[in-house]
């Protein structure tokens, strides 16, 4: 059976759960970094790299992740 909230979830191989928990993480970290971005707008010799640095590091993450489900399937 075809269910909307693990569909996409059980195609990278993961349980609705642990994509809920992975998601979840994920969102924080980028509320966090905008409010790091604000701060940088007002005040820009603070975190002058800080957001594009982590940025970069999720993203190289999300890539690996990515590759890992398309082994998966």
């Amino acid at each position: 059976m075809n269910n909307i909230f693990t569909h996409h979830a059980n195609s990278i191989g993961e349980s609705y759960f642990k994509h809920l928990l992975k998601s979840l993480k994920f969102s924080l970290i980028l509320l966090f970094l905008s409010f790091k971005a604000l701060v940088h707008a007002f005040l820009p010799f603070l975190y002058k790299t800080a957001v594009s640095d982590r940025i970069i590091t999720l993203s190289i993450d999300l890539i690996k992740r990515k590759d890992q489900s398309k082994e998966v399937n």
